[in-house]
């Protein structure tokens, strides 16, 4: 399992690694699609599930979308809901999303990922 070494996070919940079909996030394993945010980790239904990002709005500024183990196209409806929001999405495979987030959090900045397994 890749593991992703920590930055300061002042408190903030990082990715700590991921693998196939999970992701471990403060400590714990979350298996399938996740949304974590600077506050903790919670299951996500995936691309279909854009409610969930959108009620992100008043805590982020940046999404990371982790499309799994390949970079796709964020959806239409999805990327014109985000921009819509505010929220700034930046489509990648999970492992840089994940990565890009730690970085990002570090920084002290309003973000999360959401991610698909591998």
């Amino acid at each position: 399992m890749p593991v992703l070494l920590p930055s300061e996070f002042s408190g903030a919940v990082p990715v700590d690694g991921y693998g196939p079909g999970f992701f471990r996030v403060a400590g714990q394993v979350h298996e399938g699609a996740v949304i974590v945010t600077a506050s903790g980790a919670r299951p996500w239904a995936g691309l279909d599930d854009i409610a969930a990002l959108l009620a992100l709005a008043s805590e982020i500024d940046v999404l990371f979308l982790g499309m799994g183990g390949d970079i796709a196209a964020v959806p239409a409806a999805m990327a014109s809901a985000l921009d819509q929001a505010g929220i700034m999405v930046e489509p990648m495979n999970s492992p840089s999303a994940a990565r890009s987030y730690n970085v990002t959090l570090s920084e002290g900045r309003r973000v999360a990922c959401a991610l698909i397994p591998l």
